[in-house]
């Protein structure tokens, strides 16, 4: 998932994927510890995509707390 898109989204909607991202990564590492996926280069990108939801959550955050 691009930054763009992650900025597009509110943030309670942000967080409901931010759930799921987290879900679908921690069975990803235990399906690949059994036995390998078909595409290892998903968990990376799962990775990368918890992060960017995750900053942008922070930024909001602060900006809030600026705000104040």
């Amino acid at each position: 998932m691009k930054q763009e898109v992650v900025k597009e989204m509110s943030t309670a909607d942000i967080i409901d994927r931010l759930a799921e991202e987290q879900k679908l990564l921690t069975r990803m590492r235990l399906n690949h510890a059994v036995s390998p996926l078909e595409n290892p280069h998903k968990i990376p990108e799962s990775k990368k995509t918890i992060a960017r939801m995750k900053t942008e959550l922070r930024k909001r955050e602060l900006e809030e707390l600026n705000n104040k």
